[in-house]
C-alpha cells in the first residue's frame, strides 16, 4: 500500500503545478492586456499645448448694445401688454460690427416686427420661449448681415434685459 500512495503523490504534484502555471499564465496575459489598453488609451490623448494662447485661436468677443431698448406692445384679450427689450449682439471683429451699424435701421425693423408677432402667452409661461425668441433674433440679424454684409457677423444676440408687463 506504500507504493500506491508514493505513486499517487507524484501525480498530484505535477497537475497541481500544471494548474498554478495556467493560473500564472492568465494573470499575466489580463495584466498585460490592461496595461496594453491603458497605454493605447493615454497615447492618443494630444499632447497639451505649450502656449495657452495658441491653442485658442478664436478672437475674444466683442459686444455691441443695440441702443434705445425695444418696446413691444401685445393686445392680450383686450388687454395691453408690454415687453421691453435691451439687446446686445456678440461678435468677434470689430470692423464686421462696424459694417453692420450703418444697416442698424433695417435690423431694428426686422427684430420689431418679429417681436410683434409673438405670443405674449408663450414668452411669460416658460424661459423655453425667451430662449426661442432669442434664438430667432439671432437668425433674424444674421440674415440681415449675410445679406448686406456677406458674411453672418454675429456670433449671438443676447437679451440684457427682458420686461413683460
Amino acid at each position: 500500500m506504500a507504493k500506491t500512495e508514493a505513486v499517487k503523490d507524484p501525480a498530484t504534484k505535477g497537475k497541481l503545478k500544471l494548474i498554478l502555471l495556467l493560473v500564472l499564465g492568465l494573470v499575466l496575459a489580463i495584466g498585460l492586456s490592461v496595461g496594453a489598453t491603458w497605454f493605447i488609451m493615454h497615447k492618443s490623448e494630444p499632447a497639451p499645448a505649450a502656449d495657452p494662447a495658441a491653442a485658442n485661436a478664436k478672437p475674444a468677443a466683442l459686444y455691441e448694445a443695440l441702443t434705445p431698448a425695444f418696446v413691444v406692445n401685445f393686445n392680450q384679450n383686450g388687454r395691453q401688454r408690454y415687453m421691453q427689450l435691451s439687446i446686445t449682439l456678440q461678435g468677434r471683429n470689430q470692423a464686421d460690427l462696424d459694417a453692420l451699424k450703418v444697416h442698424m435701421p433695417v435690423i431694428r425693423n426686422n427684430l420689431v416686427m418679429m417681436f410683434s408677432g409673438q405670443g405674449f402667452d408663450t414668452l411669460a409661461s416658460s424661459p423655453v420661449g425667451q430662449e426661442m425668441l432669442r434664438q430667432k433674433a439671432t437668425a433674424v440679424v444674421q440674415e440681415v448681415a449675410q445679406k448686406e454684409v456677406g458674411k453672418p457677423v454675429i456670433d449671438q444676440l443676447l437679451f440684457t434685459n427682458f420686461v413683460l408687463q
